[in-house]
């Protein structure tokens, strides 16, 4: 079960949320995969999201790869969501630490996943801390990011569907990382 620790009302009328748990087990329309650009799901939130999303979510993302290519990050990819709550999955290619333009990246990968999302209808979306990971972008850094891009995205998609993003935070450090950043934005 996934714990919300916080949440707040955007201007926009969309709800914000910052949760602790497993994002697998999340009751969304959608949930955001953090990916790599040729899909091959086999380590960290990608490899829980394709382990318990079952064989299908591998097989529509090679077949997805087939058929367009590397997805690159502003164009994320997306799957049915097989055995997992969600109907779709997200499939964003955050940056690699160090490869350049890694705030822009991780901007561009957090707003194609909502546009996306809003592309599918969906009214709920759960996302990781993109990149955060072996990506090794710096959480502090990436928090700031991802709530900025959240914000600037429904300013300027006034129609969007989407009622809540949650970002749901695995592990007690990274879930520190992103309150800190919250309270310091939100003050």
């Amino acid at each position: 079960m996934n714990s919300v620790l916080v949440e707040r009302v955007l201007s926009t009328g969309q709800t914000l949320q910052v949760a602790q748990g497993d994002i697998t087990v999340d009751e969304v329309d959608a949930i955001v995969n953090a990916a790599n650009e040729h899909l091959q799901h086999g380590g960290g939130v990608a490899w829980a999201i394709s382990k318990r999303g079952g064989p299908s979510v591998q097989k529509e993302s090679d077949e997805w790869v087939r058929k367009y290519g590397p997805v690159p990050h502003s164009q994320p990819a997306w799957t049915l969501g097989g055995l997992l709550p969600a109907k779709y999955i997200i499939h964003a290619v955050g940056p690699i630490w160090g490869n350049g333009d890694d705030d822009k990246k991780l901007s561009y990968a957090v707003t194609g996943s909502l546009r996306v999302a809003d592309e599918l209808k969906c009214k709920s979306i759960s996302m990781p801390a993109i990149s955060t990971g072996i990506f090794g972008f710096p959480k502090d850094r990436a928090a700031g990011i991802i709530f900025s891009a959240i914000e600037t995205y429904f300013t300027e998609v006034k129609s969007s569907t989407i009622q809540t993003v949650r970002l749901v935070l695995f592990d007690k450090a990274t879930v520190q990382v992103f309150l800190d950043i919250w309270g310091s934005t939100n003050s």
